[in-house]
This record gives C-alpha cells, structure tokens and sequence, in this order.
C-alpha cells in the first residue's frame, strides 16, 4: 500500500486494513519469545475479537502448527510506539503513512466502487434465486450437468427466443459473462463464476507427438436456469 513495504498489510471481509503480529513481531526485533511477548501486549487493554482476531497457520519448515493474530492497525500502531526503540518508531511512522494514504479520496472512492460491484451481483443471485423456476422449467428439469454454450442456445431457441452460438456468445461478452479478449477469450468471467452459472473445464489431449490442453466454457444447471429466465423475460417483454 507504499511504495515501501516494511511489514505486509492486508484487508480483512470489513474493509479494515490488518497486519500480521508474527511479522510485526519479526521486524521489531523482539528478543523475548513471541508467545510470551504477545501475552505482554494484549495486556495493555486490548480486545480479542475487537482488536484482533487469532488464527491458525502452518510452519513452512517444520510444518508445526502455530498461533498468529490478525491486529487492526490501530494496534499495531499503537505496539509499535509502546516498543520504544527505533524499530518501533519506524514501524509506527509507516502505520500512520499507511493509514493516510488508506483515508485518500482516491482510496474512499475505490472501496465505495467495490462495495458496490459486491451488492449488485449478491442482489442478482438473490433475484435469481428468488424467480419462480417454473420459468421455461420443462426445458431443463432434471439436468444434473453443464452443456456447452451452443447448447444452451439451442434451448433458447427451442423456447421461443432465436438466437444461435454465436449470437449467444456475443451476447455473453456484451453483458460480461465471458472475457472479451485476451487468452481468456469466451471463458467465463470473475462474476459468472462468484453467481455459480458458468465454469471452466480442463482436459487433455494426446496428438501423438505431445499433450495438449484444453479448456472449455460451459453452463452450470444452476446458469442454465438463469440464461432461460432472463431469455423468457426478453419473450415476455418483461
């Protein structure tokens, strides 16, 4: 989040900017054991559950089990200053950098979008849950497997609605199912596969000479349902 980055900092589901007490620990330069040392720092009025929140992780070397916590950084901070020594000092001073440049407009505005993005698409898979699945039901009842995208299209049209592969594909990256371009070309995107409606499969192919993989864009029955409604509502003019 600087230019710099002295100690690793991460988001947390709240929105709130989180630091690892092992790494703060680790580059303080904490003689005392961490445990011991931790123990000592929660005691200044901290809160567990409110200050930070602990958890588990495995040892890269040893594979051992040990105990972290995920401190706001207001804790961080403010074990930092309570250090007393250069380490902490500068530790503090890139808390605060952080939270400045956490608090820009630029910032703000950025969450504000992506908490935006996030309530629109949970509204849509509310929406879509919701619906009546009546909605061209007879069409798919009872499927348990993907189809490909051509598929797909084939019971659109069967139901009232022409439209072909392509058109369907079209239509998919017009409206940001699938990618536009790129290596991703016609695979699903970040949104359809959060709603659960597309996914991606992957094989391999021998040629004789070498091995080929393939991957393919296919429609959940959960997606299927989801395109035929929206489909049926363009019929009904809804």
């Amino acid at each position: 989040m600087t230019n710099i980055e002295l100690i690793k900092t991460r988001v947390n589901e709240e929105n709130e900017v989180i630091v690892s007490a092992r790494e703060l620990y680790e580059f303080l330069e904490v003689s005392e054991r961490f445990s011991k040392w931790f123990d000592r720092m929660s005691d200044y009025g901290f809160e567990n559950g409110l200050d930070f929140t602990p958890y588990q992780l495995v040892h890269p070397q040893n594979n051992q089990l040990l105990t972290d916590y995920a401190l706001k950084i207001d804790m961080a901070k403010e074990i930092s200053m309570i250090q007393r020594s250069e380490k902490g000092k500068e530790a503090r001073l890139y808390f605060l950098s952080i939270e400045k440049l956490w608090n820009t407009p630029e910032k703000v505005m950025e969450r504000a979008l992506q908490f935006a993005k996030k309530k629109v698409e949970e509204q849509e898979r509310i929406i879509f849950e919701q619906k009546p699945k009546v909605l061209f039901a007879e069409s798919i009842m009872g499927s348990e497997s993907s189809v490909l995208v051509g598929e797909l299209a084939k019971i659109i049209n069967q139901n009232g609605y022409p439209i072909g592969p392509k058109q369907l594909f079209k239509w998919l990256r017009d409206n940001q199912y699938v990618m536009k371009s790129g290596s991703s070309y016609n695979q699903p995107t970040q949104k359809s596969m959060r709603l659960g409606i597309m996914e991606l499969t992957k094989k391999t192919i021998n040629t004789g000479n070498n091995i080929v993989a393939v991957t393919t864009t296919k429609v959940t029955p959960k997606g299927q349902q989801y395109f035929i409604n929206k489909f049926l509502g363009a019929v009904k003019g809804e």
